[in-house]
């Protein structure tokens, strides 16, 4: 049975304002178009289909042309609504979608009702897991603590209890939105930290044939059997060297990975970080490569240049971002502020500063553990928020 992994639309999303909707349609074009010509038997979206809780209309009519063309090639879709989207939003009209084979798992209490298909070898079990905030579903899965690890291990262990009613040789697959160990992060995913931990281990799918993850934008495979797809567009600088793709899976009679092929998605513009003093980006050579593409300039003059943007446009029309790092600056390290705060949370972050206004002294245990529980209080506000809405 061939599954199409894709996840991480990120629909009304823009690139540094640039508007990216022409670029989300190709992309949903192209997604049919593969489901067609690959004999697709499901396709599967693992969360994150808009950017934020309330997407802008043309969003709203992009993804609902998508239903429409998904559920006109009589393919079965399998979604899950990821830490970007609203799930009650986003699963409204589940039942009756369903009946158009479009299945929306937004409500982590249905975790374990999964979507069933057959073919030739027997059943395979769909299961879809939505983007779970520990404090709010803590009580829903009898988790022991407020963490990612625990309400997904807790979620997985009624996944496995059902899959093992079921008749021996089923084989499953899992839709996940989580940060799992091992994978690489990149600066466009929002930030999940729960008391510091924002990361479980793989292990938490044990037991499941495959596992199709969202939430990392950058393609991978943690193992043969627990993959993310990544974002099928770049939607930070940080994404410059990812293969934009799908993941084409195919899954063999008694549930082994027989092939797992990267299906490559269009690229609207290429990206180009490039750095150096502005006379050495504007004269040379080598650079004209990028003279098309969306670019991120670093200046390392020493002294700041007269109009450098203009200047830059002037050879490199689509530079989207500047900044300066001076060579020569004894309190710099060579980084620029945003290079310094990659891969870095909202907690170190927040203790950088504290140590910045002492004058370099760090916070204590105490200090620490405070700031942990006002950054848990705010995404927890957030969520019981739009549950309310």
């Amino acid at each position: 049975m061939k599954f199409l992994h894709t996840s991480d639309w990120h629909l009304g999303r823009a690139f540094h304002r640039v508007n990216l909707l022409g670029a989300q349609a190709a992309f949903l074009d192209h997604l049919v178009a593969a489901v067609r010509e690959h004999g697709v038997d499901a396709v599967l979206v693992a969360g994150d289909v808009y950017d934020r809780a309330v997407p802008p209309l043309p969003a709203v009519e992009l993804y609902d042309r998508a239903l429409h063309r998904l559920a006109d090639l009589g393919v079965p879709t399998v979604m899950i609504s990821g830490n970007h989207d609203s799930a009650r939003r986003l699963g409204v009209g589940a039942g009756l979608i369903g009946r158009a084979g479009i299945h929306l798992r937004t409500d982590p209490a249905g975790c374990a009702d999964p979507v069933v298909l057959t073919d030739e070898h027997g059943d395979v079990a769909l299961y879809g897991l939505p983007y779970l905030e520990p404090a709010l579903v803590k009580d829903e899965f009898g988790a022991r603590k407020v963490s990612h690890e625990a309400v997904l291990g807790a979620a997985m262990d009624r996944i496995r209890a059902d899959l093992a009613s079921r008749a021996p040789g089923t084989r499953s697959v899992v839709l996940a939105h989580a940060f799992v160990t091992g994978g690489q992060a990149s600066d466009s995913e929002r930030d999940i930290t729960v008391g510091g931990v924002d990361s479980v281990p793989a292990s938490v799918f044990a037991g499941v044939d495959y596992a199709a993850l969202g939430h990392l934008h950058g393609c991978q495979s943690v193992n043969e059997r627990v993959r993310y797809s990544g974002s099928p567009l770049a939607y930070s600088f940080s994404e410059a060297d990812h293969r934009k793709t799908m993941w084409l899976i195919d899954l063999g009679p008694r549930g082994e990975i027989r092939t797992a092929e990267r299906l490559d998605t269009p690229v609207p513009r290429a990206l180009a970080r490039l750095r150096g003093r502005l006379d050495e980006l504007l004269d040379d050579p080598a650079h004209a490569a990028h003279e098309d593409a969306w670019v991120e300039a670093t200046l390392t003059d020493a002294v700041r240049p007269d109009d450098p943007m203009a200047r830059l446009t002037a050879r490199f029309p689509h530079t989207l971002t500047l900044a300066f790092d001076p060579q020569g600056r004894e309190e710099e390290t060579g980084a620029s502020y945003a290079q310094r705060l990659r891969g870095r949370s909202d907690q170190e972050i927040a203790e950088d500063f504290v140590a910045h206004v002492r004058g370099g002294g760090q916070p204590d245990e105490a200090e620490r553990a405070v700031l942990r529980g006002a950054f848990d209080d705010v995404r927890t506000d957030d969520g019981r928020r739009e549950i309310h809405r």
